[in-house]
């Protein structure tokens, strides 16, 4: 959608977000200096052959923000728009995340500037797996673990993991599966993870409505973008609590039921016709009637700056849940906060991916394999924590939940170099 507004890179919107939490709090000088920066940016260059024999070059990026509390961790996206400082942003997001949810990992992000359908699977293959080898030695299971993110899934993980393990001695393959998470079940994933981001977001908009003594069940809510993380969100809404849902849009359009739409048969339609629009029982509707929609719940979980100082005065909802990653600007912020539309931010919403991703790595570390009602329960166990800890700092502080978010995870980044120290 063509637009005049000017709308700052996403790399800057977390920079402003960082530089806000960090004056609020009064982080130690040295140490912003330290986690204002990226640690390392890849960025490599590989030719594949196509199916008809001529080759075509590809650029692919991989950034390493912080592993000051573990190993590397963040998804990779295949998109015709990624480009480095994108994936600076999604980098340093990681590195909240981790914090937040108390797990083990740094931040990490990657991905290839690439459209995914125009490209055969035999196609796509050989790209991920020239990309993973060109990446070499820069990702490991001890040192940077890539997960899926837009347009990947498990089958690209799994493409990665071999072409990874091939490079190893055969004495070294069997305990390094860890080195990507998001994998297929049979090959090492963990049961959960396909709805893992989608159930940590219905996760913390339950907390969210405990608070607000709200009935889910009655509610009504739209969802942007319809992949893994919002298909999972609509059906996990009305499964678990038989909420409305009334409007979706994806890259095909949008579309409007006044009746509601079931997200299990909008699921299977997706699958089988590549998007939304022409969905039998809905209209189709423009992208201000959609963001315009009257609802109790908005969930953003498409791409980045959706929300802006133009969009966000459309919006008519109660509460926005962002299971994308920074799909609201910092201006888009101001208006919803004066408007006193409650959010909650990113980094908290969808950290269910990552956390799930670390019991992954966790069990393939242990050569275990965790029950599905485990999974799901120790998922709650560490969102329900991570929503308490934020909801805490931002009523210490009196400030909105994306900059408390903020606080508790410099915080807690704060205290381990603190009593680390910097070397030498």
């Amino acid at each position: 959608m063509k637009t005049t507004e000017q709308i700052s890179s996403v790399y800057a919107n977390v920079t402003r977000q960082f530089d806000k939490a960090a004056d609020l709090m009064g982080l130690d000088p040295n140490i912003r200096k330290i986690l204002s920066k990226t640690t390392n940016e890849i960025v490599v260059n590989f030719p594949v052959r196509m199916d008809d024999g001529h080759i075509k070059m590809f650029i692919g990026y991989r950034v390493q923000h912080n592993n000051i509390l573990g190993p590397y961790k963040g998804g990779l996206r295949f998109h015709p728009a990624v480009n480095i400082d994108e994936i600076r942003a999604l980098a340093t997001w990681m590195t909240w995340k981790g914090a937040i949810t108390n797990i083990p990992f740094g931040g990490g992000k990657g991905g290839i500037q690439i459209d995914p359908f125009k490209f055969s699977k035999a196609e796509l293959e050989r790209i991920t797996r020239r990309f993973t080898y060109a990446l070499g030695n820069n990702i490991g299971p001890e040192y940077d673990v890539p997960a899926p993110d837009v347009n990947t899934n498990s089958r690209i993980m799994a493409w990665i993991l071999d072409t990874y393990l091939s490079t190893l001695p055969p004495s070294e393959r069997a305990r390094s599966t860890h080195v990507v998470t998001g994998k297929p079940v049979e090959v090492g994933g963990s049961l959960g993870r396909d709805k893992a981001t989608g159930q940590g977001v219905v996760f913390t908009i339950e907390e969210w409505a405990k608070d607000r003594k709200f009935d889910i069940s009655k509610s009504t809510y739209f969802v942007q973008g319809f992949g893994n993380v919002g298909s999972w969100v609509a059906r996990l809404m009305k499964k678990d609590y038989g909420a409305t849902l009334l409007a979706v849009e994806d890259v095909t359009g949008a579309i409007y039921g006044k009746d509601g739409i079931d997200p299990e048969k909008l699921t299977a339609y997706v699958r089988d016709k590549g998007g939304v629009v022409g969905f039998p029982g809905t209209e189709a509707i423009d992208h201000e009637t959609f963001l315009g929609t009257q609802a109790d719940i908005f969930i953003p979980s498409a791409l980045e700056n959706q929300i802006t100082a133009r969009t966000a005065p459309l919006l008519n909802v109660r509460m926005i849940a962002e299971g994308a990653n920074g799909p609201t600007t910092p201006e888009g912020d101001e208006y919803l906060q004066a408007k006193g539309i409650d959010l909650i931010p990113d980094i908290l919403c969808n950290s269910g991916g990552v956390v799930v991703s670390y019991f992954e790595w966790l069990q393939n570390k242990r050569s275990e394999r965790w029950s599905l009602k485990e999974v799901d329960a120790k998922l709650r166990k560490k969102i329900v924590e991570a929503y308490a800890d934020i909801r805490e700092v931002a009523g210490e502080y009196d400030t909105d939940w994306r900059t408390a978010a903020n606080i508790k995870a410099l915080k807690t980044i704060e205290l381990v170099y603190q009593e680390r120290g910097i070397y030498p």
